[in-house]
């Protein structure tokens, strides 16, 4: 294993968001020189026709020097959205009642469940 990778997995501090298919982890990580920085990663999961899935992973590396101007524009910016859009969730999928109609048995064939993996959801 390279060195690199033995210092990516050595975190100090860590913070898990959990957003539907998608998981924010917020990492505070140990440079060379032991001085700080923070990784923000995030976990989209993607489910294929055949009900395995796999998961699609970006992250950022946000140093010391840029916290403030970093933390000054991400204010801006959510200020901007919840001024002028508000905090509710317009999308109808997000909506706390919304039940999303389903195509009868006769309109779709399912596909066997004995294809299917049980996954613990909490080991992730």
């Amino acid at each position: 294993m390279r060195e690199n990778d033995m210092l990516e997995k050595e975190e100090i501090f860590s913070k898990v968001l959990r957003a539907g298919r998608r998981t924010y982890f917020f990492d505070v990580r140990a440079t060379k020189a032991d001085d700080y920085y923070i990784t923000i990663t995030e976990s989209k999961k993607f489910t294929e026709a055949d009900g395995s899935f796999h998961f699609k992973k970006h992250k950022i590396y946000l140093y010391k020097e840029d916290f403030a101007a970093f933390a000054e524009i991400l204010e801006e910016m959510t200020s901007y959205v919840l001024n002028h859009k508000g905090e509710e969730v317009i999308s109808e999928r997000h909506q706390k009642d919304f039940k999303k109609e389903y195509a009868t048995d006769e309109e779709v064939a399912l596909p066997s469940t004995s294809s299917f993996t049980d996954i613990d959801f909490d080991d992730i």
